[in-house]
């Protein structure tokens, strides 16, 4: 899935020893692996190429533009939530035309710039949403009419965390399948905006086919419905939420996901579109820490290390795992594979927490790892997505670097912020 693996005890990221890359950098670093963001689309483009398919990678899961650049020259098109999404794509370099536009709240200014950039389609919210941009549009006067997507929640639960649970009736994003079909009644022959494509998006995290197979059986019923009263619908968004390995061999493969998919759309007259973001950008990173202090508290065994919640929230906010693991080890603590319950002799119990303020700090807790000690690099895995795009610089903490390995050489693609940084705005 990824290419970080040891060597005679040593962590690797292509062909490079992580510990050389923070030996110059330092840390905490985001090190990303350039092979395994390319592996990863092309895997998920070929296995959708028997039909029309638009892949549109989710720029918020990691949204550096030196990223989004090379996704870009190999095809990629974009999902975006915001217009400082949008702005980092036409940055990169992207198609616009394979750009969608999602997010409950998009203001008048955003919706203005996505109508000017001629996106592909934005992902209707809302009556309320739809009401506005119809009125943009028709004092905007672009030359032609912008697309939309009515995003439908097909009342499907992917069983993942209730905060990633997106496509459930009770969610704040989306319209009921049952008032789909009144708001293309009341809104499709608007004149402005060219109501013609259907949204869902059931979640992050999913762990199974099953639940888009569900999503979309629903949802061409309902496509069957409207095109049965004459409105057009020429593509389906079934969006993201795809697994990523967390946890070795957990994740279904983007091949496996389209064996399932595809035969339910051949025939079907329908585009395609697909948002991943954690399936392709997830087992391309891993943070890398360094061991500050180990402490006994009771019965509890503390590694306490320089990387907080600040630079990766996942674990206190959803609960997440992410396997953590020393990046120089004997030979005998090798890993075969990323697990919650690794039993390897030798190992012990403890919390890996960082240096922030609050008991909520933490990158795994109740954790198997060899003996560490001062200094010593510990990592992170799967780190990739919604690590650094999610950091803050809470407790007036600078931003972790950002590192690109492309073989046996690295680049910075974003500075360690300084304490300068911190309060150049505030000036």
């Amino acid at each position: 899935m990824d290419y970080f693996c040891y060597k005679n005890g040593e962590l690797f990221v292509e062909d490079l020893r992580v510990s050389e890359i923070v030996a110059k950098t330092g840390t905490p670093a985001y090190i990303y692996s350039k092979a395994t963001f390319k592996e990863h689309l092309e895997k998920m483009q070929k296995a959708y190429s028997g039909i029309d398919t638009t892949i549109c990678y989710s720029i918020k899961a990691c949204s550096n533009i030196n990223i989004l650049k090379f996704m870009a020259e190999l095809g990629s098109g974009f999902d975006i939530v915001s217009g400082g999404e949008l702005y980092r794509a036409c940055h990169a370099g992207a198609d616009t035309s394979k750009i969608v536009y999602a997010g409950v709240g998009k203001t008048d200014k955003e919706i203005i710039e996505a109508i000017k950039a001629e996106i592909a389609y934005f992902n209707i919210e809302s009556e309320a949403e739809l009401e506005n941009l119809i009125k943009l549009t028709k004092e905007t006067k672009p030359p032609k009419k912008p697309k939309a997507a009515l995003r439908v929640n097909p009342d499907v639960d992917p069983k993942t965390h209730i905060y990633t649970t997106t496509g459930k009736k009770e969610s704040k994003f989306g319209v009921d399948i049952e008032r789909a079909k009144r708001v293309f009644t009341q809104y499709a022959n608007n004149g402005a905006v060219d109501l013609c494509a259907i949204h869902i998006h059931l979640g992050s995290a999913g762990h199974t086919v099953e639940p888009y197979v569900e999503g979309i059986e629903k949802t061409l019923k309902l496509i069957e419905q409207l095109r049965n009263d004459n409105f057009k619908i020429e593509a389906l968004d079934i969006g993201g939420g795809y697994g990523a390995d967390y946890i070795t061999g957990t994740a279904p493969a983007a091949a496996d996901y389209a064996a399932a998919i595809v035969p339910l759309l051949e025939g079907k007259n329908l585009k395609l579109i697909l948002e991943p973001g954690a399936s392709i950008a997830a087992n391309a990173g891993i943070l890398l820490t360094r061991v500050s202090y180990l402490k006994k508290g009771g019965k509890k065994n503390f590694v306490i290390v320089d990387a907080g919640m600040n630079d990766l929230i996942r674990p206190p906010l959803y609960g997440a795992f992410h396997f953590i693991w020393p990046a120089n080890i004997k030979q005998e603590f090798t890993p075969a594979k990323r697990d919650k319950s690794l039993k390897i002799k030798g190992t012990q119990k403890v919390d890996v927490v960082g240096p922030i303020c609050e008991g909520a700090d933490f990158l795994g807790q109740n954790i198997s790892l060899p003996p560490v000690k001062r200094d010593d690099l510990i990592a992170v895995f799967t780190a990739g997505s919604y690590g650094f795009s999610m950091s803050s610089n809470y407790n007036s903490r600078p931003r972790a670097v950002e590192v690109l390995v492309d073989g046996n050489k690295f680049r910075v693609i974003r500075k360690r912020e300084t304490y300068e940084d911190l309060i150049t705005l505030e000036e």
